[in-house]
């Protein structure tokens, strides 16, 4: 579902509900692999690094691709969150986050490539977390709401 702006750009909105969504999770001392019999490296260079796939939805809740989110905080890099979507017919995006989240808690990035509809387009993404409140134990439950805002920059540019 796509938001046409008055200045030819667009909004999208997508979600990932989380468990249920979560494909693939790898990171250092993850108590229940995902999927099952996964083995995440024990070599040092590992830790800090997280990496995830999930099913990714739109707003009317219909699974409309898929996509990685890879999350990195080490001694030899700097903090990085990057995202990959993947929409069939459509193409992929690739997105770089602020590692910090700002006031509200969201989280805020920009396009950096883009393949087939997404190849000549710039904007920006915000990433937000918003825990279930019935979730009971140690159970992670919730949402993650991306919103993209992208602008074309034309044939030359």
């Amino acid at each position: 579902m796509i938001e046409v702006k008055p200045n030819g750009g667009n909004t999208e909105f997508f979600h990932i509900n989380v468990p249920m969504d979560r494909v693939m999770i790898g990171a250092p001392e993850q108590r229940v692999a995902l999927p099952v019999g996964l083995e995440w490296p024990t070599h040092p260079r590992f830790d800090g690094i997280r990496a995830e796939l999930f099913k990714v939805r739109n707003s009317k809740d219909v699974v409309v691709g898929v996509a990685s989110r890879v999350a990195a905080s080490t001694d030899e890099l700097d903090d990085v969150i990057e995202w990959v979507l993947h929409l069939p017919a459509r193409g992929s995006v690739y997105l770089s986050m602020h590692p910090d989240a700002m006031d509200g808690g969201f989280r805020i990035g920009e396009l950096c490539a883009g393949t087939r509809e997404f190849k000549r387009l710039r904007g920006s993404v915000t990433e937000r977390w918003i825990a279930d409140p019935t979730a009971s134990g140690d159970t992670v439950a919730g949402r993650i709401e991306l919103k993209t805002e992208f602008v074309g920059i034309g044939e030359d540019q």
